[in-house]
């Protein structure tokens, strides 16, 4: 199949996969369309929601529409690396045998990440970057594709280890969940406590997931559009001159990942949108979710209540 006849695939069964995930979930449009541009590009996310918005219902049905097994480990205080990772046992036969942890699932959902410990949350950050795993010299390798999503309460933060920013970086996307609308809750009320169960069928195999993905990957780029990916991530650091209005509200901007993450989920959005390849409002449409934890504010932001959204919005508002 060519890359074509891929992408072209691709648009159909995106709209599948959606009226599938539509089923169980109800509204969170621009969450569910962010975890599939993350999944198609091969990037983890972090979801930032207050309890309730069904984020690990959402999780679940996403990898029961993509055919990948899934696992939930709930971050505690108490969690050790190696009820993550796995351990080695001695058998019956007095040999060493390796007990999988969670980690070796295709959909990992790690919720409530900051309420670990920095040692804890390094175990499944290496296995993120590494896509592997070693224990007692043997490296294992997970599933293809894997993708971890990790939750995080923005409310109550008393006891949480927040994760620092380098770890941060390895996040493709930060994507926040809002309250549902009026009609949209309703809808969940009645859906919730009513006495069917909707069962989402499997729309794609991880076969065509790296299929699809190696297609994204080698779509061409124009150079006006690597350019405008490239401009407005070293726009976001301090040592840029060009923008002396957002300066003074940050300490540390985006590295050369985050220009990397634009074009590769530009790309992903173009496709899902029946194109061949991407151009700057793509660019614009991932903005958002890649650099707001990847920006690093400064006092005075904070004292005029500046988010990092802000600061983003400033950044594309300017190159309109």
């Amino acid at each position: 199949m060519t890359d074509k006849e891929t992408l072209d695939l691709l648009v159909q069964k995106n709209r599948a996969l959606r009226d599938e995930i539509s089923k169980v979930i109800v509204g969170q449009t621009e969450a569910v369309d962010s975890l599939l541009v993350a999944l198609f590009t091969g990037g983890h996310c972090l979801l930032l929601g207050v309890p309730g918005l069904a984020k690990t219902l959402m999780v679940s049905t996403l990898a029961r529409t993509l055919g990948l097994t899934f696992s939930r480990i709930q971050f505690t205080p108490d969690l050790m690396p190696s009820d993550i990772t796995g351990s080695e046992i001695l058998d019956q036969q007095r040999q060493m045998q390796f007990l999988r942890g969670p980690v070796f699932a295709g959909i990992v959902l790690a919720d409530e990440i900051n309420r670990t410990p920095p040692k804890t949350q390094a175990a499944l950050l290496e296995a993120m970057q590494e896509h592997r795993v070693t224990i007692g010299g043997t490296t294992y390798p997970l599933p293809d594709p894997f993708f971890v999503l990790a939750t995080q309460n923005p409310i109550e933060q008393e006891g949480t280890y927040p994760l620092p920013e380098a770890q941060l970086d390895r996040f493709m996307f930060n994507i926040r969940l809002d309250y549902p609308s009026f009609s949209e809750e309703v809808d969940i009320v009645r859906r919730t406590t009513g006495g069917s169960t909707p069962n989402p069928q499997t729309i794609l195999t991880a076969e065509e997931i790296l299929q699809c993905q190696a297609s994204i990957r080698r779509m061409p780029v124009a150079d006006n559009v690597l350019e405008y990916a490239v401009g407005l991530v070293t726009r976001t650091r301090p040592v840029n001159q060009n923008t002396p209005d957002i300066q003074k509200y940050i300490s540390y901007g985006a590295g050369p990942r985050a220009s990397q993450y634009l074009i590769m989920g530009a790309k992903t959005h173009a496709a899902l949108a029946g194109k061949y390849s991407p151009d700057i409002e793509d660019v614009k449409a991932v903005a958002f979710n890649v650099l707001r934890h990847r920006i690093v504010r400064n006092y005075y932001a904070e004292a005029e209540g500046i988010s990092t959204d802000d600061i983003v919005r400033s950044l594309l508002d300017e190159n309109k």
